[in-house]
């Protein structure tokens, strides 16, 4: 049965759903995958499922450390761009179900939020490096595949879901993507959850990821600049910071619309989402600046999500465990002794 389609409104002030996610404000990251037992940051979609094998999957941890780090939400990475999926889905062998460890992520993870009061987010690659028909058959294999999956992930079996993430439409024109049919897919099924499209803000210039022009660097964003990535119910661009001043109102074809931004930031320097063999060898973020960062973001009524990367063990990194309490105390955040 044909329905309306639900669309974005124009607004000037915050709705109910970006309301509660500024009141959310501080996050967790978690880029886990393929790419992890690659000891790469992007792959191709070839390395074999079997090499996944983590010897335990610790969300418990993951998500318990999110709780006493002050932090209210985790976004959990389900596919990266080489197109492995860390749920069971049914749509692909390239999956956790294929691995070496069969465990679906993603429903350990929702368990971990429930039992620690942590909402749960989740990243979604637009890109797929996998999937034939990501080259061979866009529109009408790709895009059913694509909505089948955001199915599975938004339709209940794995509770609330607050944050969907979306990234990776570097080589493709935005009206391929059929965002408008996403947006509405995703809202029928989780109305809550708020939709980020990376690179959001800009000219629209066919690619959807268009130049990198330093113009659309957050730091340089104007009240009323256009929106390349829409429907979006926030803005995105990682790892980038806005300034202090950070305009609200952005524009789609002549109608203007409320975002609030996301800092998304590695825990280390560098381009660092996952764990590799040389992840421990990076520096760490300044924790000064970091705290000054996040302070800057909670006053324009923004959010910041800093990145922790399991390891091949399943668990997370002590030395970054250690720098987020860190980061955590200096910004009067942690919780200590507090009973779930």
């Amino acid at each position: 049965m044909e329905h309306d389609m639900i669309r974005q409104i124009p607004a000037l002030v915050p709705n109910a759903g970006q309301r509660a996610q500024i009141e959310r404000k501080f996050g967790m990251f978690i880029h886990f995958g393929i790419n992890t037992f690659g000891n790469v940051e992007w792959s191709h979609g070839d390395i074999l499922a079997e090499r996944y094998r983590p010897a335990e999957i610790a969300a418990d941890e993951w998500v318990r450390t999110a709780f006493e780090a002050g932090m209210n939400y985790v976004v959990l990475v389900t596919k990266h761009h080489d197109g492995f999926c860390l749920w069971d889905t049914a749509y692909t062998d390239y999956c956790v179900r294929e691995s070496g460890n069969p465990t679906d992520v993603v429903k350990e993870v929702s368990k971990a939020c429930e039992k620690y009061g942590v909402k749960l987010g989740l990243y979604y690659s637009l890109w797929d490096r996998n999937c034939r028909d990501y080259k061979n058959n866009f529109q009408d294999g790709y895009i059913p595949y694509m909505k089948k999956q955001l199915t599975e992930l938004l339709d209940g079996r794995y509770g609330e879901v607050v944050e969907l993430w979306l990234d990776g439409s570097w080589d493709k024109a935005r009206q391929e993507w059929h965002f408008e049919e996403i947006y509405d897919l995703v809202k029928r099924l989780q109305p809550a959850c708020q939709i980020g499209i990376n690179h959001t803000v800009g000219d629209d210039f066919g690619i959807a990821c268009g130049p990198e022009e330093p113009r659309y660097l957050p730091k340089n964003y104007q009240n009323n600049d256009p929106l390349r990535m829409f429907p979006s119910d926030f803005r995105l661009w990682d790892p980038h910071m806005c300034r202090a001043d950070d305009p609200k109102i952005y524009t789609y074809q002549g109608n203007s619309y409320y975002l609030p931004f996301e800092m998304t930031v590695c825990s280390r320097t560098g381009f660092s989402w996952f764990y590799s063999n040389a992840y421990e060898e990076k520096a760490f973020l300044d924790v000064e600046e970091t705290v000054q960062n996040i302070k800057t973001l909670f006053a324009a009524e923004n959010m910041a999500v800093i990145n922790m990367p399991p390891d091949t063990t399943g668990h997370l990194v002590q030395g970054d465990v250690d720098h987020l309490m860190e980061i955590s105390e200096k910004l009067g955040l942690r919780r200590v002794g507090q009973k779930i």
